[in-house]
């Protein structure tokens, strides 16, 4: 599971790119009481905090690009881990830079179309908050090439893999970060595209203590179903939806560990 310890390799951070980000700050914090801290040295950039924790970011969205969560991974050194990226094929959108003192990054696409960013911490190691209701709790990618997309990243992060199926005929790989018992420290996983149109990308999910409750709050507030609320076996009550601009996200509500 994911912890703010924030390993190499593991998600630390997520932000999401949006053309309003007003009323994209009032559709998730309708959602998940989010409130929304701007930066105001940073153009509009700020946090989405709980409770005054930092849950996740919102920015301004690019030109030319597509309402997304992106997912940020933990590095030791961003210049390092973006030339490794090159080499085993990816692009670079965003070249390393500072950002202020907070730490380095860099935003890459990988081999296969999937957007994602790199962390280096300076004063900011990661969210203050994961793994709790509202919080972002799993990292999921869905991909045109199961094997070519795990092997990317594990050249990256030395990711681990557990293969997984959660029903007859469904191929999941859940990973894990290369240090620690590989099911303490898993903290996501690769899967499929649902369907040849769908573009490989990364999707955050948010743990919710009623999947239900929170698809009820958003449809309400202009969001919309892309997979309805089912129960996984040994997974838990999960949904996928999309904020009013498009962008995708999850929910989930996992079973009870075994002690």
């Amino acid at each position: 599971m994911l912890t703010t310890d924030f390993p190499t390799g593991s998600p630390c951070w997520v932000d999401l790119g949006s053309p309003n980000i007003r009323a994209t700050a009032s559709f998730y914090g309708s959602v998940f009481g989010w409130a929304f801290q701007e930066v105001p040295e940073a153009g509009g950039y700020g946090f989405f905090q709980l409770n005054g924790k930092t849950v996740g970011a919102l920015g301004n969205l690019d030109e030319g690009a597509r309402s997304a969560w992106t997912t940020y991974f933990r590095c030791a050194d961003v210049d390092a881990t973006v030339n490794a990226a090159e080499k085993a094929g990816a692009t670079v959108r965003v070249p390393p830079m500072d950002v202020m003192r907070a730490g380095r990054f860099a935003a890459l696409t990988d081999p296969q179309g999937a957007e994602f960013s790199v962390w280096q911490a300076g004063d900011t190691k990661g969210l203050d908050v994961v793994s709790e209701d509202d919080a972002l709790v799993w990292s999921e990618l869905h991909t045109s090439d199961q094997d070519g997309a795990f092997e990317f990243y594990r050249r990256l992060f030395s990711w681990r893999v557990e293969n997984f199926e959660p029903s007859p005929g469904m191929s999941y790989r859940v990973v894990s970060t290369a240090e620690g018992d590989q099911q303490e420290t898993s903290f996501g996983g690769i899967a499929p595209t649902m369907s040849p149109e769908q573009p490989s990308a990364w999707t955050p999910y948010f743990a919710a203590a009623d999947v239900d409750a929170v698809i009820a709050k958003a449809t309400a507030a202009g969001g919309s179903v892309l997979m309805p609320a089912s129960d996984v076996e040994n997974v838990g009550r999960l949904a996928w939806l999309a904020d009013p601009n498009g962008a995708p996200f999850a929910l989930i509500k996992g079973e009870p560990r075994e002690s």
